[in-house]
């Protein structure tokens, strides 16, 4: 149990964090590493300035939206001021857009954010939360259209960037048939900011920027991409969130009175509760990666598995089985949830997303946990959660092995989600009301 001193102590660290990395109307994830507007990042720290500045959340989510593009396809960053060596950079990317963006998106947190910060927040929040919900119903309908062109019910990335969850053992497979040979030489910069052991190997990166150079070449064309792109892929991360997206966005239409967004809503929510299926993996015992191009299923388990617990009611026995699978894992580690199966081979501990613990994804696994009746579970997450920060403060991710943390420093959805969910006084808050 943590102290109130300290308690108190990382309260307060954790609003000048978000109060540090805000460049008015938007929040960086951490300073120097990601200069820019990320996607999901900013959705989820607005959870946690809404503890202290519900107008400024809501301008979070309204400086999102802005950037929108006229397809529906809310970008993944916003580069809303120029970094000189950010990379890859505009020049990269050649959106055609203004302010310049990225041409992929990210998990579409965005919706559950809102309703949660309706539910949150005092207030009538009509005016502001109806344009809101027309521009997310446009990204939802986005991504029926060009990322499940064919209705088979789960939705595709382009990019592992896409996923939110980038480096992922799941992606080598289908980053193999991924052509490099034209990418050429280019500088990265995290790896001069971060330890280059947390981050993806330059191997990776090829292939990475061999991807962004394909949406470049069609001029982000979403037809072309879904014909063609190389790596074409559905993974369990992404459906689930956008299933619970596609849930919120009903509830808060219907709470607005907009029925036409509700019945959009409910229309692809169906197709995509019905396709998610396709995930299950009875060798993994649990949802994994699909290949689309080679329909080829994953058989190893990431924490993306569990977000099915988030993205909408799970069937007894499959729940049951992602219970015990999380008991098994949390023996193997000392702090769950671990991104990557523990002692698989491609487990590391402090490696990008190869295996450290992200304070969000605890968050959404413990909702989805807490949902299906096993408060037990969704506790020992945010006692985890919270022993971490504590350990070492408000890092971008951290060891389950050792508590260690990883990659960048004073990060943003960290500090968001100790003051929203893991933080003691937040837990007392959520537990009165």
């Amino acid at each position: 149990m943590i102290d109130a001193k300290t308690v108190t102590r990382l309260d307060t660290q954790a609003q000048q964090i978000l109060r540090a990395n805000d460049r008015g109307g938007y929040t960086v994830p951490t300073k120097g590493l990601y200069p820019f507007q990320w996607n999901w990042d900013s959705a989820l720290t607005a959870l946690g300035i809404a503890c202290f500045d519900a107008d400024r959340a809501w301008q979070e989510i309204e400086k999102l939206l802005s950037a929108q593009w006229d397809n529906g396809m809310v970008p993944h960053i916003v580069f809303w001021q120029h970094e000189e060596g950010y990379f890859p950079g505009p020049s990269e990317w050649q959106s055609g857009r203004t302010p310049p963006t990225s041409g992929i998106t990210q998990p579409p947190v965005a919706a559950t954010v809102v309703r949660q910060l309706t539910n949150f927040l005092p207030g009538d929040h009509r005016a502001r939360v109806t344009p809101m919900l027309r521009a997310l119903d446009r990204w939802h309908q986005w991504f029926a259209d060009a990322r499940d062109p064919d209705g088979i019910g789960v939705v595709a990335i382009m990019h592992p960037w896409e996923s939110g969850r980038d480096n992922l053992p799941d992606w080598d497979a289908p980053l193999a048939q991924v052509d490099t040979s034209n990418v050429g030489a280019f500088m990265r910069r995290d790896t001069q900011l971060v330890n280059a052991a947390e981050r993806p190997l330059n191997h990776d990166y090829d292939h990475y920027m061999a991807l962004v150079q394909f949406g470049r070449d069609c001029q982000w064309d979403v037809k072309t991409i879904a014909e063609k792109c190389p790596f074409w892929v559905a993974e369990p991360g992404m459906n689930a969130i956008l299933r619970r997206a596609e849930r919120d966005l009903v509830a808060l239409a219907l709470h607005f009175n907009l029925p036409d967004i509700a019945t959009r809503a409910n229309t692809r929510l169906a197709r995509l509760d019905h396709g998610f299926n396709q995930l299950w993996s009875d060798i993994a015992q649990g949802y994994t990666t699909l290949d689309l191009r080679k329909n080829k299923i994953e058989h190893r388990l990431s924490s993306g598995s569990w977000l099915s617990l988030y993205g909408g009611p799970e069937n007894d026995i499959r729940a049951k089985i992602h219970y015990s699978t999380l008991m098994e894992w949390r023996q193997k580690v000392r702090f769950a949830m671990p991104s990557f199966a523990p002692g698989d081979p491609a487990f590391d501990d402090i490696r990008y997303w190869r295996g450290p613990v992200w304070a969000m994804i605890n968050w959404m696994i413990a909702t989805g946990l807490a949902e299906h009746g096993r408060p037990d579970l969704a506790d020992q997450l945010a006692d985890d959660t919270a022993a971490l920060i504590e350990q070492s403060a408000f890092r971008e991710y951290f060891s389950p092995v050792t508590g260690k943390g990883g990659g960048g420093k004073d990060f943003s959805w960290t500090a968001a989600m100790w003051l929203y969910w893991a933080s003691p006084n937040a837990r007392q808050q959520t537990e009165t009301h």
